[in-house]
């Protein structure tokens, strides 16, 4: 190895520029060989450079999202669910909702799909750089009650508020105490009009009184989700009944 490659190494090492040091010496040889211009091989280097940093972008924020496992919306099989407005679900992969700070809210029963188009929408604005996470409607109410008891409520109130996506899970597998419907409403409260939100629950409005021990906290949370607000609700058969159809035949 002769001195200038050695030092071109240190430098692309020093630089943190490891999509180049992984392919410079082929491109080199290439650029050489097809008689390339320096600035044809300069960005032939800077985009493979850029490429490997924005994938490892994405992988960083696919991470930090906590999805409970990865499903894209292109996997989404829309003909089991012939109720669902397709397009405008569809539609959603366009992440106008998240630059309109609006919500999306998924009602149906277990098994329709609920959480898969809300990991397939996470998915989406993790791609396109955005902060998302996704947590389940009981760990989000646990966190916010020991934050509270702790005395950093605020900071962790602070910490949802800044995420474009918070993607809340299963809002009424569990029954809400007038203490963490409070806790959730401020929540909810201080995301209103500043970031989107994607809610899935069991129950449609009308039955979230059984979730909730204050019908007047409920009500609020409501109206702030609803206002601005693209509601899909799912009422065809669930995909594990439809599994086990299919290894039964």
């Amino acid at each position: 190895m002769n001195e200038t490659k050695m030092h071109v190494e240190e430098l692309l090492r020093a630089l943190k520029l490891k999509a180049i040091l992984a392919v410079y010496e082929e491109t080199t040889e290439r650029a050489a060989k097809n008689n390339l211009q320096y600035e044809e091989y300069l960005a032939s280097l800077l985009e493979g450079e850029l490429k490997r940093r924005q994938e490892a972008s994405i992988r960083a924020k696919v991470g930090k999202a906590k999805f409970p496992f990865l499903k894209t919306m292109e996997e989404f099989d829309f003909s089991f669910q012939p109720g669902l407005k397709e397009r405008k679900v569809i539609n959603l992969a366009s992440l106008m909702f998240i630059e309109k700070k609006e919500n999306v809210i998924f009602l149906g029963p277990p098994g329709v799909g609920k959480t898969h188009l809300s990991v397939g929408i996470g998915i989406k604005a993790c791609m396109a750089r955005y902060r998302v996470l996704f947590i389940s409607a009981q760990k989000l109410i646990e966190d916010l009650v020991i934050a509270q008891r702790d005395g950093s409520l605020m900071e962790k109130l602070l910490f949802y508020s800044r995420l474009n996506l918070l993607i809340i899970d299963e809002l009424g597998y569990m029954p809400v105490t007038r203490e963490q419907a409070n806790l959730l409403f401020q929540l909810i409260s201080i995301r209103y009009e500043r970031g989107s939100t994607i809610l899935t629950s069991n129950y449609v409005f009308d039955e979230w009184g059984r979730i909730f021990d204050d019908h007047v906290v409920a009500s609020a949370i409501i109206d702030r989700l609803v206002h601005h607000a693209h509601i899909f609700p799912i009422n065809g058969s669930s995909w594990r009944i439809k599994d086990k159809l299919k290894r039964s035949a």
